[in-house]
């Protein structure tokens, strides 16, 4: 049999076990995006691997409509319709639990960040059941897009600082970018007609969304980094890099005694350099703003701490540390009181 009927038969075949076994589309893309993120955690150099994948599989659901009728031009392959739309709602499956693990483990959950993680939760949930799929979502085109750009978006988010080492400023930028110039044909659906004003219209729209991605990312967590130690303390030992005694309130007297540590340790991923802020807050108001550069791949996170020695001389209250990205994304929060 020629090489091009038997790839005739094995996609034919192929659509009618999806048809005929719905269910383990969902199954398959569940089970492998948890697997990714093991993996992830395991080597990274296989991470490398399934993030490109997935950026190469989204140029597919792209261009999969033009790249369907070359094949049926050039090759004489008749790709089925049914084919295809399974092949969308697995990479939408694979991306998704791929990416949600990662923002689950660093969003800080009492701040904004969690609108963004439980709104990736929700169009996790969309590519799983089929009447939502394929009955609200893939009709309406300039949703179904806006769909698209959302989740790659987010796949970004994670990919960019695994493949490339991009700084999380960095990599939100090239995010935000790529996902506006996607969610371009999304912006032209919102309008009914055609025409000059059109041309004008897109591109303003298209701003106004750049601007509100860039002026909303604290709500955004940093996918690739999150704390997998903290500690307020008012000792450091230098040899072991570990903290003293944990606090979580003390006196103005013992505040004055040494000052105190903020201890944090971050896990990100190898080879990365990142300039991360501690941000000391008193009763909601900041105070000091001080720089560390940490450096990824230890497994149980880069340790560093900032100590703070000057107090205002009314330093009851509530006390945060805020662990921020140079693109103002948290990171993670670290809280004590002092009392009289």
């Amino acid at each position: 049999m020629p090489l091009k009927s038997r790839l005739s038969a094995l996609c034919d075949l192929t659509s009618r076990l999806i048809r005929r076994y719905p269910g383990t589309v969902a199954l398959f893309g569940f089970c492998s995006g948890i697997a990714s993120f093991v993996l992830v955690e395991r080597q990274a150099g296989l991470a490398k691997v399934i993030a490109a994948v997935m950026l190469v599989s989204w140029l597919w659901l792209m261009l999969e409509n033009s790249l369907r009728r070359s094949l049926e031009r050039w090759f004489g392959w008749k790709v089925p319709r049914p084919l295809l739309r399974y092949v969308t709602q697995m990479v939408h499956q694979e991306s998704l639990f791929f990416i949600i693990p990662f923002f689950f483990i660093t969003t800080t959950w009492n701040s904004g960040q969690s609108v963004f993680t439980v709104m990736l939760g929700v169009a996790a949930l969309i590519s799983l059941v089929d009447p939502l799929y394929y009955k609200w979502l893939a009709p309406r085109r300039w949703i179904y897009l806006a769909f698209h750009a959302l989740t790659l978006f987010a796949v970004l988010l994670t990919a960019l600082p695994i493949i490339f080492h991009l700084s999380t400023p960095q990599s939100y930028l090239w995010a935000l970018g790529i996902a506006v110039v996607l969610a371009l044909p999304s912006l032209s659906g919102l309008l009914r007609t055609w025409n000059w004003k059109s041309l004008i219209a897109v591109p303003l729209l298209a701003i106004v969304v750049g601007l509100a991605g860039w002026m909303g990312r604290t709500w955004v967590p940093p996918a690739t980094l999150w704390l997998t130690d903290v500690a307020v303390t008012m000792s450091m030992d230098d040899a072991s890099r570990e903290p003293g005694n944990r606090l979580r309130q003390l006196t103005s007297a013992e505040l004055r005694t040494n000052g105190l540590y903020a201890f944090t340790a971050i896990n990100a991923p190898r080879g990365l350099k990142e300039r991360i802020y501690h941000e000391w807050m008193h009763n909601g108001r900041r105070v000091d703003r001080i720089p560390l550069d940490i450096n990824g791949g230890r497994e149980a996170g880069y340790r560093a701490w900032t100590h703070k020695r000057n107090f205002p001389d009314d330093a009851q209250g509530k006390w945060r540390v805020r662990v921020m990205t140079e693109a103002g994304q948290m990171i993670g929060m670290l809280r004590f009181e002092v009392v009289e």
